[in-house]
């Protein structure tokens, strides 16, 4: 159970101003989800093996092949404004 001492102390470690009411409704609030949560030790998990997730995890990977290149006259082609071989674009930085 907790009491209004231990909402106040930690409503001071996070800086913030509780009215008394405000005081009193936290306290009412966290004995409930406290209540809710012991509820949790009532089930049986007899068997059941402990995981961090629900559901089982796996890292989806490619193959790691290497194939051709498109070659700079491909690539370039695409561009709207090619200078000696590279993007021509506008500029975005003074000098």
């Amino acid at each position: 159970m907790i009491n209004k001492n231990e909402v106040k102390r930690v409503a001071n470690l996070a800086r913030l101003r509780l009215s008394e009411e405000e005081t009193t409704q936290y306290q009412q609030d966290l004995n409930q989800i406290l209540q809710a949560a012991d509820k949790l030790k009532l089930v049986d998990t007899e068997g059941i093996e402990p995981t961090a997730h629900a559901i089982p995890l796996r890292n989806v990977l490619r193959l790691d092949m290497t194939s051709e290149s498109l070659g700079i006259d491909q690539v370039l082609k695409n561009g709207p404004e090619i200078t000696k071989g590279y993007f021509r674009v506008p500029r975005i930085m003074e000098e």
